[in-house]
């Protein structure tokens, strides 16, 4: 461990030092969030089109499978088809052979039985292929809605990609900025401090009183308690949404 850092972690900060890298802390990250605000929706777009793309291209395979199944079918039924044919031509054949009225209607049920199988597989047949052209169709649907989606992907991305390069050296000094900050809070405040910010839709975690109520949710501050962040000899959290408090005179330039 560095000299520096030895110094740093064992320094004693007052309770008004603390507020101030807080509010600082804030202040940055606040800039930050601009910048992020700059980019708009363009990060969700960008994400929510490659989910429907990755889902778009799932469909399109699977609808591939489909038709490879489908196509297997058919040539089962084919050969379902092609044995029964054969076993009516070997039926016929016997016919002109049998001894009895028995073998007669035996031999005719027969053919009549595989008669009606070669008319059911045709007509699975005509299913599977009509099921066929009907996934080929939704084939065609789907790549065009992907094409259409990976077009609007590319200009979201470059949108993105234009804003980010130019926004990237600012928000990277903004980090630094802040990381260094980060370093000389302790961890239990700073962790603190990132679960209120978290928790607030503003993202602000450090607010000073204004009006004599919470600058975060607007509720009144009692005179006395004011009085106590005035001395700023404690951290003081508002009791309605748990930002904490800062005297208004440390947050003037």
């Amino acid at each position: 461990m560095s000299k520096k850092k030895e110094v740093t972690e064992n320094k004693e900060y007052t309770v008004e030092e603390r507020l101030r890298s807080l509010y600082q802390l804030q202040t940055i990250v606040t800039e930050i969030d601009k910048i992020k605000t700059l980019r708009g929706e363009l990060p969700l777009e960008v994400q929510d089109l490659e989910d429907e793309i990755a889902g778009l291209e799932t469909r399109v395979q699977n609808y591939q499978h489909e038709i490879e199944e489908y196509k297997n079918a058919v040539v089962a039924q084919k050969n379902k088809a092609a044995e029964s044919s054969k076993l009516i031509e070997r039926y016929k054949t016997q016919l002109d052979n049998v001894r009895n009225n028995r073998e007669f209607d035996n031999l005719s049920k027969e053919i009549e039985f595989q008669g009606l199988e070669v008319e059911f597989a045709e007509k699975k047949i005509r299913e599977f292929n009509a099921a066929i052209e009907l996934k080929k169709e939704e084939i065609k649907n789907s790549k065009e809605i992907l094409d259409g989606r990976k077009i609007d992907l590319s200009v979201k991305k470059d949108e993105l990609d234009e804003i980010i390069s130019e926004t990237r050296h600012e928000e990277d000094k903004l980090r630094e900025k802040a990381k260094k900050l980060e370093d000389t809070i302790e961890p239990r405040l700073l962790m603190a401090f990132k679960r209120i910010r978290k928790g607030a839709h503003n993202g602000l975690a450090v607010v000073d009183i204004q009006r004599d109520a919470c600058g975060g949710c607007f509720n009144k501050i009692p005179p006395q308690k004011q009085m106590d962040i005035k001395l700023r000899k404690k951290i003081i959290v508002c009791e309605y949404c748990g930002r904490i408090m800062l005297d208004p005179d440390m947050t003037q330039k």
